[in-house]
């Protein structure tokens, strides 16, 4: 189960929305509970640096994944996983999102038709490599 705080989830949709109709992208950053839920509290956009045709695929630079590591320690968080979204597309992963994926982290997909959010989905690599979706649980103030 995977928890995005308001203030994060609204991050998220303002750079699917800026970016379309391309593929924006980016990291997530939080903690992991021992009950292995995630909670979701801060993220780092990052320009798509694919070359080409953003709308259909996202990259992310070398350089910018260590950034977020850099970022994940300077703040004593994890790096939980990756964003990006899925411009005039279902929030489901692709053959492509697939093969680039790596073991443990999640994966947040947002869907975004005609400047629009219509969809949030997270997924999680299983042991045979294929996704499984990860629920995404509204975060709890306590």
């Amino acid at each position: 189960m995977i928890i995005i705080e308001p203030r994060v989830k609204q991050l998220l949709i303002d750079d699917a929305l800026n970016t379309f109709p391309d593929e924006c992208c980016g990291f997530l950053f939080g903690r992991e509970e021992s009950d292995g839920t995630r909670v979701v509290i801060d993220i780092l956009v990052v320009d798509n640096s694919k070359q080409g045709d953003k709308t259909r695929r996202f990259e992310i630079s070398p350089i910018d994944y260590m950034t977020a590591e850099q970022h994940a320690l300077d703040h004593e968080w994890n790096l939980l996983g990756i964003y990006h979204s899925h411009p005039k597309h279902p929030a489901i992963p692709s053959e492509h999102d697939r093969v680039a994926a790596q073991p443990y982290f999640s994966y947040v997909i947002l869907s975004v038709l005609d400047s629009q959010t219509i969809h949030f989905r997270s997924w999680l690599l299983n042991e045979e490599q294929q996704f499984e979706e990860e629920k995404i649980t509204d975060y709890q103030f306590t």
